[in-house]
């Protein structure tokens, strides 16, 4: 009986991390993706040394300060001429640690950073809750000290792919492309809730309280992602990928209905751009870019491609 309720525990915590895109303690645990352990992950993080190349950006793993707090910042890779640094966002309840083997093989052609947020990783906890406005002033740290005033392609995975959207708009200056890799919906709440009703039990029911509390700022990172309209960020090339092995109809009863309003969910952030595009990671879960990481490489690149040669053109 015990072990009967372990596994739907660990079921609604990892269906928790992909409906809500933020990740509850003991999260990464229990996610499949995490069960896939790679040599390389811990590659790009594994050394605290910092090695100066000629344009005086860092690679390795440093400590910056943001308001007195220490932040984890990760970058591999040489800036290529014409094309922008690529700033991957962890998704809700992971780190650098698990970008760590996407961001090696990405920085093989570009300059590939990585950061933990507040709460997250190797990142000192927030003073208190976190928003969406406050989150991005962190990643403004971040960019001005990876990139200088250099142009950046936000890749953002679940949570990070919300944050990256959300802080698009504002920065049209900095940010010339995004990649959204199974993005945490701009209307996640209103979608968990009327994809599972107030009167459901057993698992559904489990995983509309849990969700429904880290979307309110009851995680580590203290990150409230309230439902909101999606903004443009211009004309800038974006690429919105979906997964497309169903996992979440594993949900009894309200499988479907989720699954359904989350790929209304990635719809909607096509707003974002009048060039965004969606496709579909056939053979991933949620994990894409661990899933499929040729798929999500592919998607970066052609982003960083396609940005570098607007903003050559723009100049």
């Amino acid at each position: 009986m015990n072990l009967v309720r372990h596994r739907r525990t660990s079921t609604v915590l990892a269906l928790c991390c992909a409906v809500a895109g933020v990740g509850l303690v003991g999260c990464e645990e229990s996610s499949d993706a995490d069960s896939k352990p790679s040599a390389s992950t811990t590659t790009a993080t594994a050394t605290a040394t910092e090695q100066a190349d000629n344009a005086g950006a860092f690679m390795g793993t440093k400590k910056i300060k943001f308001n007195g707090l220490s932040v984890n910042v990760s970058c591999s890779g040489k800036a290529a001429e014409g094309r922008p640094v690529v700033v991957l966002l962890h998704g809700g309840g992971d780190s650098v640690e698990k970008l760590a083997g996407f961001q090696k093989s990405l920085s093989e052609r570009d300059r590939v950073c990585s950061y933990d947020r507040l709460g997250a990783g190797a990142s000192d906890k927030p003073g208190g809750p976190q928003t969406i406005e406050s989150t991005g002033k962190v990643l403004t740290a971040v960019i001005d000290e990876v990139t200088g005033d250099a142009p950046v392609v936000l890749a953002g995975h679940s949570l990070g792919g919300l944050i990256a959207a959300r802080y698009a708009p504002d920065h049209q200056d900095r940010v010339k492309g995004l990649v959204m890799m199974d993005a945490t919906s701009p209307t996640q709440t209103a979608d968990l809730t009327d994809g599972i009703p107030e009167s459901a039990t057993g698992m559904a029911a489990d995983l509309r309280e849990q969700t429904l509390a880290v979307l309110e700022g009851k995680s580590p990172e203290m990150l409230a992602t309230p439902d909101g309209e999606v903004r443009s960020a211009g004309d800038i090339p974006v690429e919105v990928i979906q997964h497309g092995k169903k996992y979440l109809a594993a949900v009894p009863e309200y499988g479907p209905a989720l699954e359904a309003s989350w790929a209304k969910g990635q719809e909607k952030w096509l707003a974002v751009s009048t060039k965004s595009k969606l496709s579909t990671a056939e053979n991933s879960e949620h994990y894409i870019y661990v899933d499929e990481p040729e798929v999500a490489a592919k998607a970066i690149r052609s982003v960083v491609s396609r940005a570098g040669a607007g903003s050559q053109a723009a100049n």
